[in-house]
């Protein structure tokens, strides 16, 4: 799962990095409204944790951006501005949670994997795709009940997949999505393919259904017919 910070305290911005990538999530961070603006504006995250107070901008203007882009991105909104209106707007412009400064990183990613969960599984805990079963909070997943060794990114790949059903997947956005965007110093995606080719083998070998589909110089779709 890809994440932005938007946070312009450094040591709570690299602490929030340092956790959430612990947890496996990949992390791109903003310190100005300016640089926040243009990262939603390039990119696709699962979810965008916001504070409100911006040196250079107000922060439920990036809410009303990602909305007007009709992004599918979660906002949680961090803030030490505790006051109801505050939070009262920032919901209503869109946003789905709002945590007031300080917070334990705990409840923080608790917070965030229920919005995932929310969001991209239904508010389900484990996702069901003809032959597998997967469980996010465990990084678990089980073909036809047994359990499948995948590598980190071979997960966040399958699971990448899984949440963009029968949508056409391209290696820049697959590159973006697992590697944040650092990608964009890349001189090709062609490392897609290996781990693609990884992933279907594992799969194979549990004996389920090959549903990757390639689409020739596009990408990748996750086949549900």
């Amino acid at each position: 799962m890809k994440l932005l910070i938007i946070e312009d305290e450094a040591p709570l911005r690299t602490a929030l990095i340092d956790y959430l990538r612990q947890d496996g999530y990949v992390c791109d961070a903003a310190a100005t409204y300016e640089q926040a603006h243009e990262k939603v504006k390039l990119y696709q995250y699962d979810c965008v944790l916001l504070d409100l107070t911006l040196p250079d901008g107000n922060g439920l203007d990036i809410v009303r951006t990602l909305k007007a882009d009709g992004s599918a991105a979660g906002v949680l909104i961090l803030s030490a501005r505790d006051a109801l209106d505050d939070k009262i707007l920032g919901l209503e412009l869109g946003a789905d949670d709002y945590l007031a400064k300080p917070f334990h990183l705990s409840e923080l990613n608790a917070r965030v994997k229920a919005l995932i969960r929310r969001r991209q599984f239904q508010g389900q805990r484990h996702l069901l795709f003809r032959d597998l079963a997967i469980f996010p909070d465990q990084a678990l997943v089980l073909v036809h009940n047994q359990p499948l060794t995948l590598t980190r990114k071979e997960y966040e790949l399958l699971l990448y997949l899984l949440a963009n059903p029968g949508r056409v997947l391209t290696k820049e956005s697959i590159a973006e999505h697992l590697w944040g965007d650092v990608a964009d110093t890349a001189d090709s995606f062609d490392f897609i393919y290996s781990h693609l080719k990884n992933l279907r083998k594992k799969l194979q070998e549990k004996g389920a259904d090959n549903y990757i589909q390639t689409i020739y110089g596009l990408g990748y779709k996750l086949n549900v017919s």
